[in-house]
């Protein structure tokens, strides 16, 4: 059911795209948990009840501030096998998007949620125990939960793509059709998975028996990763990105996540006067889009793994190139935009305690049900991350043994006065930073509250699953003058549905300098913004 409701609170707050697992997250914080704490309970339960945009076979990046603004960031990165096969390149072969060919990087997920529990036991003083924060996820998987619409689109949709890959049918439509909307779902050997990891730590993703057969599956259905990768894996423990922005600060992700571009736009729209731009008008959009494409320019000139080659994110954000993009956009023509569009599937998952300390994060499996590959008897999909290297070996994301692939996820927040003010984070891949943009100028320069800010109408730039031209896509309640304006300044306007789930399925949580909470989860998707009772 889309919730349509904006939680309000001063005990915490969560929000995740789907209600069971926030209700998971909210019994955490009722038991005394702190926000790391309820972020892993809500991460592990959307592993099971959303199975096709993450999964413990996936990536996962945090962003964790104290109530103080001291800041740190978890980059969950599988990097890819140590032994690859040999790609050709003579007529511009590229990576296999689904199966086993695509199943070519480990998965960092689990070993976030190790670093990141340690982090709230060690500095927050977390009393959680590691296990309990997986009882919700091994119930759901173990006695099931109703099939949201969600999943059974994205299902439907992929249904010749996906059924003869190894293990997704058996896992996924056990009963050898894919299951209706409402049906109660369970996912017997993803249990048994949840509990090895619950009892014996994150260790025995890694190195454990579980391991053992994970690797062993992947290795049977075709895929070059290895038990030596999966022990090899390691989440980066990094100081955040950060720009000015309306007397505030965002944060992101380092490279090789795309957190450097949405922060690019977010400091080039800095040198405009929104407030003199009605929102919603074609004039709000236009720079919106022009800001975007300057951004994704430099991305795919520069982001890649930062240890295999340098990217120059002083540089992509210092205060010349940001003036020097705003010169380049100009309020009444478009630029042409003939780049690709990379696609891909992902959950916000936001938290905050009763102390203001906060996290966002996001977990992703990249395409929706990734690589397709269930590994072996463990009820665990692997994701497809790898397909977004090139093998081009001139490309800065070119494929290579041990490196990490370039990333779109980039979950963020907004301090002012030092102090956390906005969590927040979106689905959606080139989706997220155009995303972002409309929601945090909403936010703070039009000072809407989250369910406003997440309801407008949205655009999306580039290709996707369902038009495979570079046009700028509107939702229909934009309006038609907003559509001939655009179009009149040389867009390729093409209407999508008013709240479309192409638009991406943002959370929002706003802390307010009172000690009150309060926040939403798009209204596109099946999620949920939960308060806690004082």
């Amino acid at each position: 059911m889309h919730d349509t409701r904006l939680a309000v609170s001063t005990g915490g707050m969560v929000t995740s795209p789907h209600a069971l697992a926030s209700e998971a997250g909210r019994e955490v914080l009722r038991a005394g948990g702190n926000a790391i704490e309820a972020a892993i309970a809500i991460g592990a339960a959307l592993c099971v009840t959303y199975p096709h945009f993450t999964g413990l076979g996936g990536d996962a990046f945090w962003v964790i501030a104290d109530r103080h603004g001291t800041l740190r960031t978890l980059s969950g990165i599988g990097q890819a096998a140590a032994q690859l096969p040999a790609f050709d390149t003579t007529f511009g072969a590229a990576i296999a998007p689904r199966g086993a060919a695509a199943a070519l990087t480990s998965a960092a997920t689990v070993d976030t949620w190790s670093q990141a529990y340690e982090i709230g036991r060690t500095v927050w003083g977390g009393r959680q125990t590691w296990a309990a924060l997986f009882a919700r996820a091994i119930e759901y998987a173990s006695e099931g939960f109703p099939v949201t619409p969600s999943q059974h689109f994205w299902q439907n949709l992929r249904a010749n793509d996906l059924r003869a890959l190894p293990g997704f049918a058996a896992t996924f439509a056990p009963h050898g059709r894919i299951p209706a909307v409402g049906e109660r779902f369970t996912q017997p050997a993803l249990a048994g998975s949840l509990e090895r990891l619950a009892r014996f730590g994150a260790e025995e993703f890694y190195r454990g028996e579980l391991a053992e057969r994970m690797a062993r599956g992947l290795q049977q259905a075709g895929s070059p990763l290895r038990l030596s990768d999966l022990a090899r894996t390691r989440a980066r423990d990094e100081a955040p990105l950060r720009v000015a922005y309306r007397g505030g600060e965002l944060v992101s992700m380092r490279p090789p996540t795309q957190g450097v571009t949405t922060l690019q736009i977010m400091g080039i729209l800095e040198r405009f006067a929104l407030d003199s731009i009605a929102e919603g008008s074609a004039d709000y959009y236009n720079l919106l889009v022009e800001a975007v494409k300057c951004a994704f320019m430099d991305r795919d000139r520069f982001v890649a793994d930062p240890e295999f080659r340098h990217v120059p994110v002083d540089d992509m954000l210092c205060a010349a190139t940001l003036d020097a993009h705003a010169r380049t956009i100009h309020p009444h023509d478009a630029r042409p935009w003939p780049h690709t569009f990379q696609p891909g599937d992902t959950v916000f998952i936001g938290a905050t305690d009763r102390e203001g300390r906060s996290v966002s994060v996001l977990q992703t499996v990249y395409f929706d049900w990734g690589s397709g590959v269930v590994a072996g008897d463990t009820g665990i999909l692997w994701h497809n991350r790898g397909a977004s290297f090139s093998t081009d070996p001139a490309h800065h994301n070119a494929i290579q043994p041990a490196k990490r692939p370039f990333h779109t996820l980039n979950p963020g927040m907004y301090l002012q006065n030092g102090q956390p003010r906005l969590l927040f984070g979106t689905q959606g891949a080139d989706g997220q930073p155009q995303t972002l943009a409309a929601i945090l100028t909403r936010l703070i320069d039009y000072r809407m509250d989250p369910l406003t800010a997440l309801a407008r109408p949205r655009f999306l730039l580039g290709k996707t699953f369902s038009d495979t031209r570079d046009a700028l896509k509107l939702e229909a309640d934009a309006g038609a003058d907003v559509f001939a304006a655009l179009a009149a300044r040389g867009h390729e306007v093409r209407e999508i549905p008013a709240q479309s789930p192409l638009a991406g399925h943002p959370g929002v949580i706003r802390l307010d300098a009172n000690g009150t909470t309060c926040g939403a989860h798009d209204p596109r998707s099946d999620g949920r913004a939960l308060g806690v009772d004082v």
